[in-house]
């Protein structure tokens, strides 16, 4: 087996073997090494042999999540308990904890090497909730729990303390608090069900403990849509909000002419408007890099936006080089106006689709427009052609001048 002082830089660049397993071997430490599998999985690792002559080797934590002095420094306690007569082998605690193991996946998902749906890299969307996930609920309730240990009824209980509200947090003096939820609770769960089998997968963990857990009811599935009647309202209250916010409004008229998502309203970026072709074209989505077709009137309210300078975003933030934030703040003072209850800024997507339906338009074009994941053969055949630009255009037409007045 090779030998070799180990330093970061001798790990990192160790190429993992074709089959099996590889040790490198510590030249200043005898006993210490960092064993590689074919997978690339790197750990530091001891080998002694104890009192009555039995070779052992145990496991002092993975390359990545442990550094190479940490690894050192544990190796030399090891190894004088050892000399002592005793044996780490039968008194070493148990794996991984839950945070190393979402630490891990944070690190390996972040550079790509972790693949989610469709055998992709897991989109940077999709892993910023992830994080927020594991910094708002895993990590206060179970982070420093081993792994191996976790058991269904603990998992379940991790799930009804987060419903329950046990993580509720103030927003960083933005007003109110976070509550948790049955959503919020059943989406922690199946995202740590992934990540441990991600790392179950990976061979960081022996099995996956959230396997069997009955995940909790998600709320009654959202289907309100505005009224032609609320619409109406809706419109002659963003108008007088528009002075006091004008970008917070800007950005809800646009996700009500285009039913994009939150975040795809608020991350826009004018290098991703084409005006020629009257499309956004979208780096990144929930479901991928997606070619988005929108209509004159919401190609119009995007060109009429003051560009800051320096700043790549349609709808700035005032206090930052970012994107705004905080809109469903102004999403509720504007329904009060309005008198209207119930309205979240899915619902906007969702009148958005609505309309579409009632001007006749298909469930396939529909979800062109939406920009969701082709679910069969015949939707992903439907692309950004005449058909669906003329859909966005009419809905978004029908939407600006028949409910929130038409400027453009």
């Amino acid at each position: 087996m090779p030998t070799a002082k180990l330093t970061k830089r001798a790990v990192e660049t160790l190429e993992p073997p074709a089959e099996k397993q590889i040790i490198l071997w510590d030249s200043e430490i005898k006993g210490f090494g960092v064993r590689v599998m074919p997978s690339g999985l790197k750990t530091f690792v001891v080998q002694y042999r104890n009192s009555e002559g039995t070779k052992r080797r145990i496991n002092l934590g993975r390359f990545g999540i442990m550094t190479i002095e940490q690894a050192r420094d544990l190796a030399k306690v090891r190894l004088g308990s050892v000399a002592a007569g005793e044996d780490p082998a039968l008194a070493r605690p148990s794996g991984s904890t839950v945070n190393e193991v979402c630490d891990w996946y944070l690190k390996e998902a972040e550079a790509g090497r972790l693949l989610g749906r469709r055998r992709k890299p897991i989109a940077s969307s999709t892993l910023a909730l992830d994080r927020s996930r594991i910094e708002r609920h895993v990590k206060p309730l179970i982070g420093n729990r081993s792994v191996e240990k976790l058991s269904i009824a603990d998992l379940e209980r991790f799930q009804a303390d987060i419903k329950d509200g046990k993580t509720a947090k103030d927003r960083n003096g933005r007003g109110g608090i976070t509550s948790g939820g049955a959503g919020v609770a059943g989406r922690t769960v199946g995202m740590l069900h992934t990540i441990f089998e991600q790392a179950a997968r990976w061979k960081v963990i022996e099995a996956n403990p959230a396997r069997g857990v009955r995940k909790i009811s998600m709320e009654v599935k959202r289907d309100r849509r505005l009224s032609v009647d609320e619409l109406k309202r809706f419109g002659k209250a963003l108008n007088q909000h528009e002075a006091e916010s004008p970008v917070a409004v800007a950005a809800i008229r646009l996700i009500l002419l285009t039913g994009f998502r939150r975040m795809e309203a608020l991350g826009l970026q004018w290098a991703w408007v084409d005006d020629m072709t009257g499309c956004v074209r979208f780096p990144d989505t929930k479901t991928g890099p997606q070619v988005r077709p929108i209509g004159a009137a919401a190609l119009a309210h995007i060109q009429s936006q003051p560009k800051r300078d320096n700043c790549d975003y349609v709808f700035p933030s005032e206090f930052s080089d970012g994107h705004l934030v905080g809109l469903p703040r102004i999403l509720q003072r504007v329904c009060i106006a309005a008198g209207i209850a119930g309205v979240t800024l899915h619902t906007l997507r969702h009148t958005f689709a609505s309309i579409a339906g009632e001007l006749g338009f298909s469930e396939l074009t529909i979800c062109v427009l939406l920009g969701h994941a082709p679910r069969g053969i015949t939707q992903r055949y439907v692309h950004i052609d005449n058909a669906t630009k003329l859909a966005a255009n009419e809905v978004s037409r029908a939407i600006a001048e028949g409910y929130i007045g038409s400027r453009y």
